[in-house]
């Protein structure tokens, strides 16, 4: 069955984050959106992706893989191929979306070329880029001064301030900080704050080229806290850890009926954008709110 492609009008929308909040907006952008690039963190240690990294540094391709997946274009028997988990040998419990990557990684020399060659296989509707191209480590530092590290572990306390990457100058992708730079709106989450979002933005270049930008930033808050790594948070303390980090928002979409605290938020705008059951995220909803922010910024 054909999916929905891009208006060839619409406006270029940047999704930065990871997991599955990210591939929501990608699924919510189409839309709308008339170029689309997700801008995706490589931190992930864990699962089939930390098998892979632990056999062979490199930078994750799970969250990657999801990517390619929400902007596929078309319902074909390789989009559900990527998904994909082996059930017994040594392949148990590894996605084979991870291993193409890996596999074309290696063949086409780099990972974006390996990205390249997945969104033509799967027709993809828009570009997948990583945060950057070399391997790193997420790193926390916690209410009482100490580091976590390892984004497995980080997702685990609920003392989190502040995530960096390890090396610290690993080098942003370029076509990445591009695409921030020219877009016409930039979108960070939803998706767990500290291990995807900021994960994302912890790469020194993306989050400089989200401050530089002239494209309009918004936030879409989580509809519920996130036990550990959110425990117990409102719309204003995940906008104030974004500032922790040195990004503000010029607007924050939040769902009333599922989170509260955004009185004094500034740019905060109550959108209904849960489905039904309030645990996720409805793609259209939220497409439809990220287009009428963008419009009425015009």
């Amino acid at each position: 069955m054909p999916r929905t492609g891009l208006d060839p009008d619409g406006p270029a929308v940047v999704a930065v984050g990871g997991g599955h909040g990210l591939a929501t907006t990608l699924r919510a952008a189409r839309c709308y959106a008339g170029r689309l690039s997700a801008v995706v963190s490589v931190a992930d240690d864990g699962g089939s992706t930390g098998r892979l990294r632990a056999a062979s540094p490199r930078p994750a391709p799970g969250d990657l893989r999801k990517c390619l997946v929400a902007l596929a274009g078309s319902d074909q028997p390789i989009v559900a191929a990527m998904e994909h988990r082996f059930g017994s040998g040594e392949l148990d419990g590894h996605a084979f979306g991870n291993l193409l990557i890996a596999a074309l990684e290696e063949s086409e020399g780099s990972l974006v070329a390996a990205l390249d060659e997945a969104g033509r296989l799967l027709d993809c509707v828009g570009r997948v880029l990583p945060t950057t191209t070399v391997p790193i480590e997420l790193r926390a530092r916690v209410d009482s001064g100490g580091v976590v590290r390892g984004q497995v572990a980080v997702g685990e306390r609920a003392d989190l301030r502040t995530v960096t990457v390890e090396p610290a100058d690993a080098p942003a992708c370029e076509l990445a900080v591009q695409a921030v730079l020219e877009a016409d709106q930039v979108v960070l989450g939803p998706g767990s704050l500290y291990t995807s979002v900021l994960a994302a933005t912890a790469v020194r270049g993306i989050a400089e080229s989200i401050r530089r930008t002239s494209a309009q930033v918004v936030y879409v808050c989580n509809l519920h806290p996130q036990v550990s790594e959110t425990a117990g948070y409102r719309v204003d303390d995940h906008v104030a850890a974004l500032a922790r980090h040195g990004l503000v928002p010029d607007v924050v979409l939040y769902d009333p009926s599922t989170i509260d605290g955004a009185d004094d938020v500034a740019g905060a705008r109550p959108v209904t954008i849960a489905r039904t059951s309030g645990l996720a995220h409805d793609p259209a909803l939220l497409g439809m709110a990220l287009a009428d922010v963008l419009a009425a910024s015009a």
